[in-house]
């Protein structure tokens, strides 16, 4: 209890963290006077980041050690959010990005979290399992919605503060930086329980999990492709300027999601309780895609609010359920690789997406990545019900 009463803190600060930088990096980046090409690069960059670290912790991940790897980690993503904030050219602000592995996506989905993901199920039993991911994601979303609702920390500072409008968008930008680094003494009181023996080279995971990973990784990187297309950072940067609202307005309605998120969290355990995970993943994704391609034809912008919250308090079912349904099919020991795995192919996903996502913008028009993104997500959540209505964990295929 004491292993994820750690983790489920440190999951809250990165949150926190995420979710603030979902909000303030576009506005920060049109602040510099970048267009929608450069916005998408650079968000673009600390997801490829965040995938080239995820893809070093499924190599090597429990032969570094966990403990010792998740402060690494936290170190990179304050040291590389600080130089985002004070960097000059954009090439050395994608290049920080790059080493920080900073999360435009508002959404905490790095190299760290595959670690505690494979760690968090050890904690618990199997009929806990899905609960003790619902509470884990939980606090990631009270970070998250913290973290959006401190989005409007530059209009504050402009004006109480008085400071000029790129002054106060830097120093909002080291606050998260400064929070990755405040996990660096938690994670240091983790104890030798979370190590597993380092498995042999060459042949990490039987052969029914690499059926069942190559299979879902294919999938998973489609949906990733499309919610790459719908980062916060770009979602944020849609209503700027279909809307004409401020960093205050957009920072207060991103907290309202990630509360929507939080939410939806808990009642996705018990609905998989009644219905299997399988079907709370895809039975919620859906509708909140649809909703979602809804939103550019909104007129006004409380009810593109109202769409963007209904849609909010669906899509984020998935993320308990999907990650014990996998830490579930695959054994003990093929954890880490599983969790690293089923990330590698998301972030490398939305890695490339928000560049597309800028390009779409500036050459198309604003609601152009919404349409896609959520047309990728519903033939998505398709073929896995399809590929997967078979493949039970064990509590369900226990209990018939």
């Amino acid at each position: 209890m004491r292993d994820r009463s750690i983790l489920y803190a440190t999951a809250f600060l990165r949150a926190l963290a995420t979710g603030m930088c979902g909000v303030v990096l576009g506005l920060y980046l049109a602040e510099r006077q970048l267009d929608p090409v450069w916005i998408g690069a650079i968000v673009s960059a600390g997801l490829a980041g965040a995938a080239v670290a995820s893809l070093g912790v499924t190599l090597n991940g429990d032969r570094l050690g966990r403990r010792h790897l998740l402060m690494a980690l936290a170190g990179l993503a304050g040291v590389g959010g600080l130089a985002v904030a004070s960097a000059g050219a954009p090439l050395v602000i994608a290049a920080a990005a790059f080493v920080g592995m900073l999360n435009g996506m508002g959404r905490d989905r790095g190299a760290a979290a595959v670690v505690e993901q494979a760690i968090l199920p050890a904690t618990a039993s199997p009929a806990e399992r899905t609960r003790a991911f619902a509470w884990y994601t939980v606090c990631q979303d009270a970070g998250h919605a913290l973290g959006a609702l401190c989005g409007g920390l530059p209009a504050w500072l402009q004006g109480l503060a008085s400071l000029a409008a790129l002054p106060a968008y830097r120093i909002s930008l080291a606050l998260p930086a400064l929070l990755a680094l405040a996990a660096l003494p938690l994670y240091r009181r983790l104890s030798s329980a979370i190590e597993v023996p380092a498995p042999a080279r060459g042949q990490p995971l039987s052969a029914a999990s690499r059926r069942i990973l190559w299979r879902i990784g294919g999938l998973f990187a489609l949906d990733s492709v499309g919610g790459g297309f719908l980062t916060s950072a770009l979602l944020a940067y849609f209503f700027f300027e279909r809307f004409g609202v401020g960093p205050g307005t957009i920072g207060a309605l991103f907290f309202a999601a990630r509360v929507a998120n939080a939410l939806s969290h808990l009642a996705a355990a018990r609905l998989a309780q009644r219905i299997g995970l399988l079907n709370t993943i895809v039975l919620t994704h859906i509708p909140s895609s649809l909703l979602l391609a809804t939103l550019p034809w909104a007129p006004t912008f409380p009810i593109a609010v109202a769409l963007f919250l209904l849609r909010e308090g669906l899509v984020e079912m998935d993320v308990p359920t999907r990650q014990s349904y996998v830490m579930a099919v695959v054994r003990p020991e093929e954890r880490l690789t599983a969790a690293g795995v089923t990330s590698l192919v998301r972030l490398g996903g939305w890695a490339v997406a928000p560049a597309l996502a800028g390009v779409l913008m500036q050459t198309q028009s604003l609601a152009t990545p919404l349409l896609v993104g959520a047309g990728l997500k519903i033939v998505y959540d398709g073929l896995l019900y399809f590929s997967f209505r078979l493949v039970r964990p064990p509590e369900e295929a226990d209990g018939g």
